[in-house]
């Protein structure tokens, strides 16, 4: 739905644009600017009225007037578009960004609002999980994660194999008291919920009683933020 903000609002309006999270282009239907919003300083380092009657490509390189006109007929039919895109700051720094397209009829019919969303720390913490979940699934150590009450909530594969598990969902139906019930495990469990790490050494006999092994337990809390969820773990055969 088209939004029409009279002359006698364009203070409120601009107030408005100053409180979002992201930051808003305002644009002729050819994709020269006329507004933008503090974030948008933040975002592309442009100050004042440096952006006045610039082209949208300044700062979202790949929006040529070709495509501005294209998605501008798009919008026709459809309320919004959205584009992944790559933002372009005055330093000559890139940002992969996520831009939303819209109608408003601010200064004249057909006048678009670019809503754009800086997402290259999203990008980044989603790469770093990645390479976090792929150390977890090659670690020849035993990891392993349990909510408050023991009850496993992630295992890798070493973990699987140490105890002949047959799949992780099969080890989310266990508890930690019932795969390690050696003391001072339990004790040592619920000194990780209260914050501290622990390193345990154990030493385990083979069935015939003629050889023996010695792992290492670590316990630690499980933060998120300030709070402790849990307790997470390895296994290592010293």
């Amino acid at each position: 739905m088209a939004l029409f903000v009279p002359k006698d609002r364009k203070s409120l309006f601009r107030q408005f644009l100053a409180g979002m999270y992201d930051a808003v282009i305002i644009t002729d239907p050819n994709g020269h600017i006329l507004e933008s919003n503090p974030r948008a300083e933040e975002h592309f380092g442009y100050v004042g009225d440096e952006l006045l009657d610039r082209p949208i490509s300044l700062l979202i390189p790949g929006l040529s007037p070709e495509i501005v006109q294209r998605i501008r007929r798009g919008l026709d039919d459809d309320r919004h578009m959205m584009l992944d895109a790559n933002g372009l700051n005055k330093s000559g720094s890139k940002f992969a960004c996520e831009v939303t397209v819209s109608v408003i009829d601010l200064m004249d019919p057909g006048d678009l609002v670019f809503t754009v969303r800086n997402v290259e720390r999203r990008r980044k913490t989603n790469d770093m999980l990645r390479a976090k979940e792929g150390a977890f699934a090659i670690s020849p150590c035993a990891l392993f994660s349990c909510d408050v009450d023991g009850k496993f909530s992630n295992v890798n594969p070493a973990f699987l194999e140490l105890f002949g598990i047959a799949d992780e969902e099969d080890a989310k139906n266990r508890r930690f008291s019932e795969l390690m019930s050696d003391e001072p495990l339990a004790v040592n469990f619920k000194k990780a919920l209260d914050g501290e790490t622990h390193t345990i050494a154990i030493v385990t006999e083979n069935e015939d009683d003629e050889d023996s092994s010695e792992i290492e337990i670590t316990l630690a809390p499980h933060r998120v933020g300030r709070k402790i969820k849990g307790v997470v773990g390895s296994i290592m055969k010293v």
